[in-house]
């Protein structure tokens, strides 16, 4: 061989005889042949300057899946979370990869228009040549004709679809690009540089993992969990979350901004609370409250997330008919939990909404006791359902990371959409009213007062004030359990306390503050706070007091029996003197259905009982609504509200109490026949009554379950005699293993929410 013969090139030599095509390496360049450089272990074959050639991809989506706590969405389609390092295994067609001669350049792209300058688009080579990048590439093993590459994300990067590529440079001469696949990104709550970081497994799982759960409904004397079914792993699910942020105004009006910003969990999570509702846009669900679903469905029937979304979805996302706070609330769970966010439900009994952001809710009473349509709108919900997301708030003061309030039920606009949070659930107890987002409104959820008056002869005469109806056993499910937690004291301190006082007074101080400095706000009637001390508090749910040291007469409900649906209710009114005189009473009492979100519906009760009191002495006058006085009047969340005005001849003192009661359902049975294993025939049989002295048509039996059935389940029963039991046997196949939930909901022209759960544990193999 001559030095004529040899290529030298970037400290590599080439011979050019093919019987003797060897790479020799070098630092320097050889004046002879007599020190001939040592040839490296990779032989190649001829044509020196070949670009290497990518012929295969394989993205070790399984393999992937099941490190980054996806494989329960697909075991098919890559889905990792960012900050956590992934593998992919580049196969090629000519040669193996060579260190030194062959730059590898990953790109990867998310967005209509991904470019560098915002992180949409990222380039980042293994030697890191590039430049620096925070996607991180790295060798894993070199084979013969292949290469395993470890690829992050950074913990910080935009979630979404992305399209990974490769630019190999050759020799600094041969670049060739190539598409190696899509992939979706993941918040990560594992990843303790994830601003969604939680650092408890059991959370994580409950939070981001497990794909059913409990709603809390009824009243706080009164709650019972609403079985749900998130599905956030089942199919289609993360491609419809990621319709949903594509569908945004954000997205629409301005897509590169947007897809920038989708690294930021308090920029998502005020995206997906506004396309929960559609009020603004394209949102997932319309809310109703008007008691006439005949157009879609009572809100009351849904048993789970999946079919609403994949129905908005298959409609070309068009609004699905039609949701309640429980729905809006359970839908944006599972877009979170999908997206990567933890994510719970949390139900506020009493819940106030404040129109007017003067943290009084006002509630006018006629003569006979019932309460009147709010002219300003202002009312407290029997109860409230909305979500807690774990995030860290970088943009508040330390301290307030950790639970944030999101509530998307329509209800008042922020920045003008119809959305409400993230709001720290640390600033809420705290009184700092005046944090980003929206933490005022959600202060008066639980904290505000009420002002009750009496509507008479066109005047108002204010009845008095409670400070402690608002906000009470606010409810949440507990940690791998099918048990309730109340959080309350995570809200505020205990009611009455000093402490919960002060807080209430800053937030009124603060609020005054910021209007002070808005010329375009202004109090409205009965806007000011009165000041108050702990003394002369009054409930509306307890004997009435007027504010002095002296209590003259209470007057409180109490109810004879359970109050079950079909059966009539009995309860009694206990009128106390409590002077050293005696007192003459007139009492009027009236009993009116309401929605639960407050609005009371017309009156089909009345009575007047007049009551004499010697002093110190107690008596009762017993009262009786018949079903088939009030089952016509009853709405769907079968709320009934009684209530008392009592007056005394010689005195123009008021008396005021009222009662919520929540009509009861027998309970839907679910029994699993047999062991439930992976690809294996399994029976569930579902036990159902109609509990009603009279016929009931159209009942219709919905079931489902996440890794049970592939769809929900409907079973058409027609007619059920009076207090007739039936029994309905579904096969199904399990597809999924470990811990699952089945929910039924049985409705028919009578009721529309006898529900039922069943938990199941199904095993991989026998």
């Amino acid at each position: 061989m001559t030095k004529k013969e040899i290529v030298w090139y970037h400290g590599f030599c080439f011979t050019d005889s093919e019987t003797e095509a060897q790479v020799y390496t070098t630092d320097k360049w050889w004046a002879g042949l007599d020190q001939a450089p040592q040839p490296c272990s990779f032989i190649c074959p001829w044509l020196p300057f070949a670009g290497l050639e990518v012929a295969l991809t394989d993205l070790q989506s399984t393999w992937n899946n099941v490190r980054h706590h996806t494989d329960e969405i697909s075991s098919d389609r890559l889905l990792v979370r960012r900050g956590q390092a992934f593998n992919i295994t580049l196969y090629f067609r000519n040669r193996g990869f060579q260190p030194g001669l062959d730059n590898i350049i990953f790109v990867a792209e998310t967005g209509p228009l991904p470019d560098l300058s915002n992180g949409t688009r990222a380039l980042f080579s293994l030697t890191g040549r590039h430049g620096p990048s925070p996607w991180i590439a790295s060798l894993e093993t070199n084979g013969a004709s292949s290469l395993e590459v470890s690829l992050c994300a950074p913990p910080v990067a935009a979630v979404g679809r992305y399209l990974l590529k490769v630019h190999i440079d050759s020799f600094q001469r041969s670049v060739t690009a190539y598409q190696l696949g899509e992939f979706i990104l993941l918040f990560n709550p594992w990843c303790p540089e994830d601003s969604v970081y939680l650092d408890s497994e059991p959370q994580r799982q409950e939070y981001v993992v497990n794909d059913y759960g409990f709603i809390y409904q009824g009243n706080k004397n009164w709650i019972r969990p609403c079985p749900w079914n998130y599905g956030q792993f089942e199919e289609n699910i993360i491609d419809i979350c990621l319709e949903l942020l594509d569908k945004s105004l954000n997205f629409q009006t301005d897509p590169a901004t947007d897809c920038a910003l989708r690294g930021s969990p308090v920029y998502i999570s005020r995206v997906v609370c506004a396309m929960i509702n559609s009020n603004d846009d394209s949102g997932v669900l319309n809310g109703n409250w008007s008691e006439n679903y005949l157009d879609g469905v009572n809100p009351a029937e849904w048993t789970g997330s999946v079919a609403i979304l994949k129905q908005w979805h298959a409609t070309g996302c068009q609004p699905v008919r039609y949701g309640q706070c429980w729905v809006f609330a359970a839908i944006m769970c599972t877009v979170m939990r999908c997206l990567g966010i933890p994510t719970r439900v949390i139900t506020n009994f009493d819940s106030g909404h404040d129109t007017d952001g003067n943290l009084i809710i006002d509630e006018y009473y006629d003569s006979t006791g019932r309460i009147l349509e709010n002219k300003k709108k202002d009312s407290v919900w029997n109860f409230h359902v909305w979500n807690e997301c774990w995030m860290a708030r970088k943009d508040l003061p330390p301290g307030y990371g950790g639970w944030q309030v999101l509530d998307a039920t329509p209800q008042e606009t922020s920045n003008g959409l119809y959305c409400c949070g993230p709001a720290s659930v640390r600033a809420i107890k705290e009184g700092e009213v005046e944090l980003n987002y929206d933490t005022a409104f959600a202060f008066s959820m639980v904290n505000a007062d009420c002002m009750s008056w009496l509507v008479y002869g066109g005047k108002e005469q204010k009845i008095h004030r409670d400070t402690n109806t608002v906000g009470n056993f606010i409810s949440t499910k507990s940690i791998q359990s099918d048990e309730r937690d109340d959080i309350t004291e995570n809200y505020k301190y205990l009611e009455g306390s000093p402490q919960e006082r002060q807080v209430f007074l800053k937030a009124l101080q603060k609020l005054k503050a910021g209007r002070s400095e808005d010329p375009h706000q202004a109090d409205s009637q009965h806007s000011t706070p009165e000041p108050r001390s702990g003394d002369g508090l009054w409930s509306l749910h307890t004997p009435s007091l007027r504010p002095s040291d002296i209590v003259h007469v209470s007057l409180k409900f109490q109810l004879l029996d359970p109050p079950h649906m079909g059966q009539d209710i009995r309860f009694v009114l206990l009128a106390l003197n409590m002077s050293l005189q005696f007192k003459d009473l007139k009492v009027n009492l009236s009993a009116q259905s309401l929605l639960h979100d407050g609005s009371p519906l017309p009156p089909f009760w009345q009575d007047t009982a007049f009551i004499t009191l010697s002093p110190e002495e107690a008596k009762t006058h017993s009262c009786r609504i018949p079903y088939s006085q009030y089952s016509q009047y009853l709405s769907t969340d079968k709320l009934i509200r009684i209530s008392a005005l009592g007056e005394e001849k010689s005195s123009p003192e008021k008396i005021l109490v009222d009662k919520i009661i929540t009509l009861a359902y027998p309970g839907i049975i679910i029994n699993v026949l047999g062991a439930a294993v992976v690809n294996q025939p399994l029976s569930i049989q579902v036990l159902f009554s109609n509990p009603l002295s009279e016929h009931v048509e159209d009942c219709l039996l919905t079931v489902e379950g996440s890794g049970l059935f592939k769809k929900q389940q409907r079973v058409l029963i027609g007619v059920l005699k009076p207090q007739h039991r039936a029994s309905i046997t579904l096969e199904t196949v399990p597809f999924k293993s470990g811990q699952r939930q089945v929910q039924a909901n049985l409705r028919s022209n009578k009721f529309k929410d006898i529900k039922g759960y069943r938990n199941v544990y199904v095993d991989l193999r026998l």
